[in-house]
């Protein structure tokens, strides 16, 4: 080694040491005074960019480490240091050709498959991200990382079992992992678990209080278990660590529209959607509460995003297709809002595993179980309550309008669609084991689904269950409560099949998301409703139709409180003041006035519901008018 290459490794030691230290700029220059004597000096050039990083100067890093490799520096670190700052530009795919290199070069560095996989996940490819993570599990079985990316991968698959057992692993070997003990209330959520998801998101922010995600997903699962006002207070204690966290700006809009709050819930989702403009869910929550006309830019910005829906996460395309359908509509663009419910539908549907063989024969069961002899042998059963008001029917029938009255009431609270008549059905084998049961399991089951409910405040004696597909469990209904209240809820039968196949329900009611599905659910729930009105007295359901609502607000107003035993309240007309959480699809409609533009808007579609229309043309089962009201159907 001759004098200057000596003075030029004393030089680099020098610098290296005050790196080391965090001496920055005595470290930059002397790399730099290096790089004067040997402009391209390997190892001056990487080191300065790996220093260029840390001082925020990404891009001048990214071209002084690639031109150490032009130099010949090909080392794994090179690889992994220019990976890393790839990364943290948000350059994913020249990332990941990086940690490429370095696997290939060190193939037994687990690290660096357990950081290609996450590079891949975000590219969206997953069966070979989850390859590089079993790789790096192999080499190093106690990587906590690839645990909890694989449970991450688990969930983007819809496989929330699978998640909680990586979830779970990454515990046993670190037990106060807040990541992981957050992840893992999320799996517990999509399993319905909710208590359990909310004991691990507490016990997360026990050991991080300052966890914005996990204060987030607090909130999401306490909107689920229906505490509006604690799921709300969560947003806003994850935006004030993190005010750029769009999907807490979205949930927010979503509490403040169930709330009736229609203005700042809109001005949550332009928040969420300013942050990130590519992001669906925001998108479809901002159209239910926004008019759009022809040439909205935020129209055009939908169907910019809707023909590249290459880049959205699982789901996020059949948001786009249901909000440019719903934004078409408004600007008076019928035939291509119906191409974007026909696409946003038919991806919807490829995501589910709905049996509809099982569900027409459930109808069957149901029937078969609950035929007159039942009624007459079981004849004064049940809990004689009359607290609760059920109202039934299909989805978009007109139930939350008709919730809403009842609840501008002011001896009516309205709960909303409650879980708790399936909660009691699940108790036994269902419908077969009904029969079997004595006078006191009626009693006790009616007793049980009472102890579901919500308390009534002050003032308040009946209380509201408008659980749309309680329509299946009327008989239930009537050997456990026969006192309870039962209102069933009637629209044009193509009308409220085109509103479920324009409207995305994220969870439950599988079938409306085919037009020839839907028909011949629509009618199994005919066929069910006919058979209930055979086999119980006249009196013991009231159809109320949607139309008739529309057409004499107080006349249809009066026949609800008399058949629910109330007095009359004029408060009951002025249903969209009534300030209280709605958490269905029609909570921003029901904050407004009755209006005529819903009544008969499958004629804007004529042509296009060929398979709906078949289906409702098969076995139709003519409803029976209630003794005296001529325009119920």
């Amino acid at each position: 080694m001759n004098r200057k290459q000596k003075r030029v490794a004393s030089s680099l030691a020098s610098a290296v040491a005050h790196h080391q230290a965090g001496r920055l700029a005595e470290a930059e220059a002397l790399y730099r005074q290096i790089l004067t004597t040997v402009p391209d000096h390997p190892d001056a050039l990487h080191l300065l960019g790996v220093l260029a990083h840390q001082t925020g100067h990404a891009e001048a890093a990214v071209e002084l480490i690639r031109r150490a490799i032009a130099m010949g520096n090909r080392v794994p670190e090179i690889y992994t240091n220019l990976g890393l700052v790839l990364q943290a530009l948000g350059r994913f795919d020249e990332a990941a050709e990086a940690f490429l290199r370095v696997t290939a070069l060190r193939p037994d560095l687990a690290e660096a498959h357990q950081t290609l996989g996450s590079l891949r996940q975000r590219q969206g490819r997953f069966e070979e991200a989850e390859a590089d993570y079993r790789r790096a599990l192999a080499l190093k079985p106690d990587l906590a990382e690839a645990h909890l990316n694989l449970g991450l991968l688990a969930k983007t698959a819809g496989r929330p079992v699978a998640a909680e057992a990586w979830y779970r692993q990454v515990l046993v070997l670190r037990p106060d992992h807040p990541g992981a003990l957050m992840n893992l209330g999320n799996a517990l959520h999509d399993q319905g678990r909710l208590a359990e998801a909310v004991a691990h998101y507490r016990r997360a922010l026990t050991i991080m209080p300052d966890y914005a995600e996990a204060h987030l997903n607090l909130g999401n699962t306490l909107m689920a278990l229906g505490d509006g006002e604690a799921a709300l207070a969560g947003y806003e204690r994850a935006l004030a660590l993190k005010p750029d966290l769009a999907e807490a700006w979205n949930n927010r809009g979503h509490i403040l529209r169930e709330q009736g709050d229609l203005a700042p819930a809109l001005a949550a989702f332009e928040r969420a959607l300013a942050l990130r403009p590519d992001y669906a869910e925001a998108h479809y929550n901002r159209a239910d509460l926004k008019r759009f006309h022809a040439g909205d830019p935020d129209l055009a910005a939908l169907e910019a995003l809707a023909a590249d829906t290459g880049r959205q996460p699982p789901g996020g395309a059949v948001f786009l297709h249901f909000a440019l359908g719903k934004a078409l509509e408004d600007a008076g663009d019928a035939p291509r809002a119906f191409d974007h419910f026909v696409r946003g539908n038919a991806l919807k549907r490829s995501r589910l595993d709905y049996d509809e063989t099982a569900t027409r024969a459930l109808f069957d069961r149901i029937a078969a179980v609950f035929d007159a002899g039942l009624f007459e042998r079981r004849r004064g059963v049940g809990d004689p309550s009359i607290r609760p008001i059920f109202v039934v029917g299909m989805p978009r029938s007109g139930s939350t309008l008709v919730e809403q009255i009842l609840a501008s009431h002011p001896e009516v609270l309205g709960a909303g669609e409650l879980r708790a008549l399936a909660a009691v059905g699940d108790e036994l084998p269902y419908p077969e084991g009904v029969p079997e049961l004595d006078a006191a399991a009626f009693a006790r089951l009616g007793q049980a689904y009472l102890a579901r409910l919500p308390p009534l405040p002050a003032g308040r004696t009946r209380i509201t269950d408008k659980m749309p597909g309680n329509f299946l469990h009327i008989g239930l209904i009537r050997l456990i409560l026969p006192n309870a209240r039962i209102i069933h809820t009637v629209r044009d039968p193509l009308d409220t099949c085109l509103s479920c196949f324009t409207r995305l329900f994220v969870d439950h009611q599988e079938f409306s998301f085919d037009l020839a599905e839907l028909g011949r659910y629509y009618r199994g729930y005919q066929a069910l409703m006919a058979h209930w009105r055979r086999v119980l007295p006249e009196d013991a359901i009231l159809d109320v139709r949607y139309e008739a609502v529309v057409e004499d607000l107080e006349g249809q107003a009066r026949r609800l409180l008399a058949h629910c035993g109330l007095s009359w309240d004029d408060r009951c007309l002025a249903f969209h003041q009534t300030h209280r959480p709605v958490r269905t699809a029609s909570a921003a409609q029901v904050r407004q006035p009755l209006f005529r533009s819903s009544l008969e808007r499958a004629r804007r579609y004529q042509g296009r519901l060929e398979p709906l229309v078949r289906e409702l043309e098969g076995e139709f089962v003519p409803m029976r008018p209630p003794a005296g009201v001529g325009n119920d159907p």
